[in-house]
């Protein structure tokens, strides 16, 4: 019996989804990083909004709104961090119930249903892109609060001795932490998309593997084509004429 398991396991099909999900999810994190250096899309706008925002900051005292603004921006993925600890929980119950869940999938899998042990490897799977996901949400969490300090120790806009191009470093300084968790938050968005692909497999590779390069068309509609981008990119447009 343990030499047909190994064999379930290493079937060449399971490993051929296996290679297109991470050839998917890797891919397209590199694709994404690479090209937001070099041409116009969500990272990229939503950044140089940033700078304006920080640099407006500096320019009045009252700053109630901007504290808001960033305690939004944190439980937003406070809510995320907290909630990828449920699931995992709920991971971790799914062991208890393999042979069930094995009886109910065996009705829509378009093979035969995989053993035991090929269901809690998939189980093991998820819960470490969720706690992937834990760790991106609670480092982006510590960003924002490191970008809530810099808002707090940020000069007022009437305090003396201080050159404009040092106010411009300084903004340039918060914004780009500020970047840097919203980027950390989109890797855990990221996660849960393709943890929702790898779901698919439960019902068979060839699920797991559609919904993979879905969800890379889905991301990559939203980061670089979508409605959304192209109308941030016109506000960016009117900003610089209006500045």
């Amino acid at each position: 019996m343990e030499s047909s398991s190994v064999s379930t396991l290493l079937d060449p099909l399971d490993l051929v989804t296996l290679f297109v999900f991470i050839g998917c999810w890797g891919g397209y994190a590199f694709y994404a990083v690479y090209n937001s250096k070099r041409r116009s899309c969500l990272v990229s706008v939503l950044h140089q909004f940033r700078l304006a925002w920080m640099s407006r900051l500096l320019r009045r005292d009252n700053r109630i709104a901007d504290a808001s603004v960033m305690a939004n921006l944190e439980r937003s993925s406070l809510f995320f961090a907290s909630s990828s600890l449920l699931i995992i929980a709920g991971l971790f119950a799914g062991f208890k119930y393999s042979k069930e869940a094995l009886e109910v999938l065996s009705d829509f899998y378009l093979m035969a249903p995989g053993s035991r042990q090929e269901w809690e490897l998939k189980i093991i799977v998820l819960v470490l892109i969720f706690a992937y996901a834990f760790f991106t949400f609670t480092w982006s969490v510590r960003q924002y609060n490191f970008c809530s300090v810099l808002v707090g120790s940020a000069p007022l806009a009437t305090e003396r001795g201080i050159e404009e191009s040092e106010r411009e470093l300084y903004a340039m300084h918060m914004a780009q932490i500020c970047s840097l968790a919203a980027n950390q938050f989109n890797y855990g968005l990221r996660a849960y998309y393709f943890a929702m692909a790898f779901c698919a497999w439960f019902l068979g590779p060839y699920f797991c593997m559609a919904a993979s390069i879905t969800v890379v068309a889905v991301l990559y509609r939203r980061e670089f084509r979508s409605k959304t981008f192209k109308t941030l990119s016109r506000g960016l447009v009117i900003k610089s004429h209006a500045s």
